[in-house]
């Protein structure tokens, strides 16, 4: 004898509901160390596809002009797409915005002072359906001194930076490719802090100055190329004494990251 079984309760999920609850959990799961980065990566791409759809390619040019600043604070945050930053600036930044969903319009704040402050971010809420376009095309001042920071989410991004009169770069990698060109002639020492995340990135400094650089951790490999090794540092042995130096501090992630003193 087969007993019948009781039918399955009807189940209605609400999916803004769900899309709620799962953005809590990523949030949640981006406080883990290793996890967090894995997690928040992999879920990138749901944080931001997920409510709006694509529109018509708009094309946006922004500038910022120089004033009295002894130095800027520079800090650029997106969250998915193509970054592009090099130097030759008159202003003290020329931006073109490619993009095709209307809440990525990127926001851009400038404090002046003794000390300014430039943020270009994509808003926090974007979110799209379909296929998306955001392209970012920055030229900096290579006058100003600056110390710049990138936040990178999914995507690619190619930082050109030689030109730059940096005093420190921050890196903070999502997932993608990351490619950066510090080749050129440094006018004063900067520290470059990158911490990996998943994907690949290509790291070029100048042969031609002082270099010293660490790396460590992560999963995956990390590569150095035409530097030396003495105990945990790698750094050019024809420019050790040079009174102006770039210290570079490599953390991996998930991926690869090539290190090349060309």
């Amino acid at each position: 004898m087969v007993s019948a079984r009781a039918p399955w309760p009807e189940l209605t999920v609400n999916l803004s509901d769900l899309v709620s609850v799962l953005r809590s959990i990523i949030c949640h799961m981006r406080t883990l160390s290793l996890s967090g980065l894995i997690l928040g990566v992999v879920f990138t791409a749901f944080t931001v596809a997920c409510d709006v759809g694509t529109g018509e390619m708009q094309n946006l040019t922004r500038s910022v002009e120089l004033d009295k600043a002894d130095s800027v604070d520079v800090e650029l945050a997106m969250g998915a797409g193509e970054l592009s930053v090099t130097g030759g600036a008159a202003k003290l930044m020329e931006a073109g915005f490619h993009f095709n969903v209307p809440s990525w319009e990127p926001l851009v704040d400038y404090q002046g002072g003794v000390r300014g402050n430039l943020r270009v971010r994509q808003p926090n809420s974007a979110a799209a359906f379909g296929h998306t376009e955001n392209r970012w095309d920055l030229r900096l001042n290579d006058r100003v001194p600056i110390d710049l920071t990138a936040r990178l989410g999914a995507g690619e991004a190619t930082l050109v930076l030689g030109t730059l009169n940096l005093r420190s770069l921050e890196i903070h990698e999502g997932a993608g490719e990351l490619r950066l060109d510090l080749r050129g002639t440094p006018k004063q020492s900067y520290d470059v802090r990158i911490n990996g995340g998943v994907g690949r990135a290509r790291i070029q400094v100048p042969r031609s100055a002082g270099v010293f650089a660490t790396a460590t951790g992560g999963i995956g490999s990390i590569n150095i190329e035409g530097l030396q090794k003495r105990g945990d540092t790698w750094y050019n042995p024809d420019h050790e004494k040079d009174p102006i130096a770039i210290h570079l501090d490599v953390k991996g992630g998930v991926g690869e990251i090539n290190v090349s003193a060309e």
